[in-house]
């Protein structure tokens, strides 16, 4: 019945009192030990302090220089250009939706990799010299955005 269910015996356990005496085991200190820091009520120090020491996250090597102006361009191989038919648009868009890239990242790039068989109008945000001449001797046209 409804009104006869418990919980499973030592699913639920009861909180610890602290300081509640000697006989419970955590009486007198509650379980802080005898002074210091971390025996004081109100403040704790923050997470990381390691009593003046220097911090691990302080001791570990750093390296390099992270710009935060980084350009960077989703990568599109020539070869990867084949998959479409002769005439059609290829915008980072359309790139996009055929999962030719995942991220559109600071824009397109196309690279000179491997070769295109077909007739294509190619809009990207930058091209390789290489690929501008491959685009155009197969007979399409490139498109800078």
């Amino acid at each position: 019945m409804l009104n006869e269910l418990r919980p499973v015996e030592g699913a639920r356990k009861e909180r610890k009192r602290l300081g509640r005496g000697v006989g419970s085991g955590t009486g007198k200190t509650a379980g802080k030990g005898h002074k210091g820091q971390n025996a004081r009520s109100g403040h704790k120090p923050r997470p990381g302090f390691e009593g003046g020491q220097i911090p691990f996250f302080q001791r570990i090597p750093k390296r390099g220089f992270n710009n935060v102006n980084r350009v960077e361009y989703a990568i599109v191989n020539l070869n990867d250009l084949n998959l479409f038919n002769d005439g059609d648009v290829v915008t980072p868009e359309v790139l996009l939706d055929k999962k030719v890239i995942s991220k559109m990242l600071s824009g397109v790039k196309i690279l000179a990799n491997g070769s295109l068989e077909k007739k294509l109008t190619v809009k990207a945000h930058k091209f390789s010299n290489a690929a501008k001449e491959a685009i155009e001797k197969s007979g399409g046209t490139v498109e800078v955005l």
